[in-house]
């Protein structure tokens, strides 16, 4: 048999084995196992889980009471070396058999019910005490002889109590004569048990431990359970690097799982040393009191892990039983969701004229290649185009045509690029070209030379054969900016600047030159005497109610009137404002001139809302809630009346902040709008993040509707959609009476565009219900629109 023959059967046998293995005869049965074996490693999993977290908690907790229990240990110790040094300095004036008298006169001295005031001459005779069953000397006592050599604190081995079977704690310093020699010394007694008494057995258990050690090993006081006991002898070193094993990450007190070789019990044992005092603290738990509420889990888990297994055969049995009925049909509706997500996900991806990818996808896919630029050290550039004089065609023959040469357009652009070049439409006869290979100034040159020549070959058109042409403008990362907005931008101003040159011509974007750098800086500076001038105007466009047609709002748009230059576009001084922090005074200004304005409009029983627009910087300013509040108290403006809108683009710069932000604005009872919804790619994602009571829909949104039956489809699925999530839902850029017809099919709330009035300054705001009926002459293009508004 030939290796051919013997390869097509092993594939034969491999396919047969395949489709076997999905019949419900062989796939149940292999489900119940996997589900079987996923059950019994989760209860594994969370049996250890258990195990584990009862460990962290006792650690925790062992952590936690030899911290505590070194503080009542150090506060109790300094209390009783206070009085040592309170009668170690009253002894330099007073006589040995009177000081105990005045000091306890003057209640400087530890309560006598617990503690015994004892004053010893160097002899060892005790001269006078606050008790009088005690020794009469303490000649030969470790914490009198520790007195000799020189001052320090002493704490005596424990001894036990001659009456009890109690043990008493001794603790000394010395006293000096007055030429500095042996004095005798100062002795405080207290029973051991004192030092043990914050046993609590709901923490510590019935065989946790406290103790109180010394540094030659010997216990001075420890309790298990109900028994006090003193004076073991242990190992103090290795107790000490015992507590050093893993078990926990904090240096100053760490717990070790030891069986403690005083009473044979496994406990976590922690130990701290009193820097102060001769002494360390010792507190366990044990581990057989700790894991036993695990171990009952642990068992519950077993009990429920063998419970589930046998309901789950029995399940998994009964649908086996069904599912080969449901097999086919289950099929046939997994291959029609398929196609229709696939469909949807073009749909939101790409252009529905010329099926290029929008401006949301390409905003994706060049954030996705400036990642990897900055992570591989690669460049990235962007051609920005747009067709000269198209406003031409839509006039002439009509918007129809206009479609056409679009697509045409588009198919030449594809043709025009490499394989690893991606051409987008952003909106109306706008195109970008997304370079991401080979990005080096040579082939970018070629690449728009390709262009160029490819759109101005001639069109034919209704039978007329045109010609158009197309202004590129070139940006590049990392060269020209570092980020999307800034690519976008430096590459839009180098396409003005080509069609300043003559169109049919490409720019790569350069920094201005000395002339325009004395331009900008005149104009900065204007800039920082236009407010004190008084030179900004605020003027009004009408928002209008859709189902009634009355005008229930206005937005505030800024207008600079220089004295020099005249009327200075927002796009030519608002990105300068931003970026000298001008925006801020100037933003404030804009606020608070709304807010009288609305207060105005109020009195003459006119009750509409006032919409401004926030700039990046305002948004993100600290002080921003407060000049807020400040500008409602003080022109006592009704919170409710007034709206800030915010674009997408600043509320994702970061979600946290943004939140943040926008729950202090609510606060203050000041409405919240999204600007510009619709125009970028997560715009329905935005929505789900934070909550606004106006949706603004971007005019691109409508702009198209009526050229297919898709786009119609998604205008409405987006006003619905904002619907949805907000309490209002104003569209903006209507321009023709359909547009506006439309919307109220759509059941969109309210409107505003050149076809309802143009902006204007307050006395022609205030002016009667606008003329709906026409729509005004002059109408500027999308991009003209959006640069009147205060801000971008």
């Amino acid at each position: 048999m030939s290796i051919r023959k013997v390869f097509a059967s092993v594939l034969h046998t491999l396919r047969h084995g395949l489709s076997r293995s999905t019949e419900p005869v062989v796939l149940f049965p292999i489900i119940t196992l996997l589900v079987l074996g996923v059950l019994w490693i989760t209860t594994a999993s969370m049996i250890r889980l258990e195990y584990a977290n009862a460990r962290a908690a006792a650690i925790a907790s062992t952590r936690e009471l030899t911290e505590t229990y070194e503080a009542q240990i150090v506060r109790a110790l300094r209390e009783i070396d206070r009085t040592l040094k309170f009668v170690a300095y009253a002894h330099e004036s007073k006589d040995l058999d009177s000081v105990l008298v005045e000091l306890g006169e003057k209640t400087l001295l530890l309560p006598d019910f617990l503690f015994t005031v004892s004053v010893a001459d160097a002899d060892g005779n005790i001269r006078s005490s606050t008790r009088q069953d005690g020794p009469a000397t303490v000649a030969g006592a470790d914490y009198f002889e520790a007195q000799r050599e020189q001052a320090v604190f002493s704490a005596g081995a424990p001894q036990p109590h001659p009456h009890s079977q109690d043990w008493t704690l001794t603790f000394s310093r010395r006293l000096d004569q007055p030429d500095g020699s042996f004095g005798g010394a100062v002795i405080i007694s207290v029973d051991a048990s004192y030092f043990v008494s914050g046993y609590e057995q709901t923490k510590l258990g019935q065989h946790g431990f406290l103790g109180l050690l010394g540094t030659d090993g010997i216990f001075r006081a420890s309790r298990s359970g109900d028994v006090v006991a003193a004076g073991s002898q242990i190992d103090y070193q290795q107790v000490i690097q015992a507590a050093g094993d893993d078990f926990g990450e904090d240096e100053t007190t760490r717990v070790s799982l030891t069986l403690n070789s005083w009473d044979q019990v496994q406990r976590y044992t922690a130990t701290r040393t009193l820097y102060e005092f001769p002494l360390a603290v010792v507190a366990g738990i044990s581990e057989q009191e700790q894991l036993s509420p695990a171990a009952e889990r642990a068992h519950s888990y077993m009990v429920r892990g063998l419970t589930t297994s046998v309901l789950m055969i029995g399940l998994l049995a009964l649908l086996g039983r069904l599912s080969w009925q449901l097999q086919q049909s289950r099929q046939r509706a997994a291959r029609e969701q398929i196609a229709h997500a696939e469909r949807i996900e073009y749909i939101a991806h790409h252009d529905s004229l010329t099926d290029l990818p929008n401006r949301g996808f390409f905003s994706v896919m060049l954030n996705q290649m400036l990642t990897l630029a900055k992570r591989h050290d690669r460049q990235v550039a962007v051609l920005f185009l747009d067709l000269d004089r198209f406003k031409l065609i839509n006039d002439t023959l009509g918007h129809d045509a206009g479609d056409e040469l679009l697509k045409e357009v588009a198919r030449r652009l594809r043709d025009a690029v490499r394989g690893s070049d991606m051409v987008a439409r952003l909106g109306g006869d706008e195109f970008v070209v997304l370079v991401a290979e080979e990005c080096d100034e040579e082939n970018l040159l070629n690449l728009a030379r390709r262009v160029l020549a490819s759109v101005s070959k001639p069109y034919n058109l209704l039978g007329h054969e045109f010609r158009v042409t197309v202004s590129v403008g070139v940006s590049q990362y990392p060269r020209d900016a570092e980020d999307e907005q800034s690519l976008l931008k430096n590459a839009d101003v180098a396409m003005y600047r080509a069609k300043e040159k003559g169109r049919n011509n490409f720019q790569l974007y350069a920094e201005s030159g000395s002339e325009s750098s004395l331009e900008r800086l005149t104009l900065e500076s204007s800039l920082r005497q236009a407010l004190e001038r008084q030179e900004f105007r605020l003027h009004y466009q009408e928002q209008c109610d859709l189902s009634t047609g009355e005008v229930t709002g206005m937005e505030a748009l800024l207008r600079w009137e220089h004295p020099q230059l005249g009327l200075v576009l927002p796009m030519q001084f608002l990105p300068l404002a931003e970026e000298t922090g001008l925006i801020l005074p100037i933003g404030k200004w804009c606020i608070e001139t709304a807010c009288r304005e609305c207060i105005a409009l109020q009195s003459r029983g006119r009750r509409l809302t006032m919409s401004i627009n926030l700039s990046a910087r305002q948004f993100s300013d600290d002080h921003f809630a407060v000049d807020l509040a400040q500008i409602i108290e003080k022109t006592g403006v009704e919170p409710g009346l007034l709206e800030l809108s915010i674009t997408e683009t600043v509320l994702l710069t970061n979600v946290d902040q943004a939140v943040s932000i926008l729950n202090r604005i609510r606060a203050a009872g000041v409405r919240v709008a999204v600007d510009n919804f619709g125009a970028s790619y997560s715009s329905l994602s935005t929505l789900k993040k934070f909550r606004f009571d106006t949706v603004n829909i971007d005019g691109s949104v409508i702009r198209d509707y009526a050229h297919s039956a898709e786009d119609r489809k998604l205008t409405e699925a987006t006003i619905a959609m904002g619907k949805k999530l907000a309490f209002t839902v104003v569209a903006e850029g209507v321009e023709t009476a359909e547009q506006a017809q439309f919307l109220r099919d759509s059941a969109c709330d309210k409107a505003q565009g050149f076809y309802f009035g143009r902006p204007a300054p307050h006395n022609v705001a205030q002016a009667s219900e606008p003329d709906r009926t026409r729509r005004p002459d002059n109408v500027l293009e999308l991009r003209d629109i959006r640069e009147t508004r205060t801000v971008d």
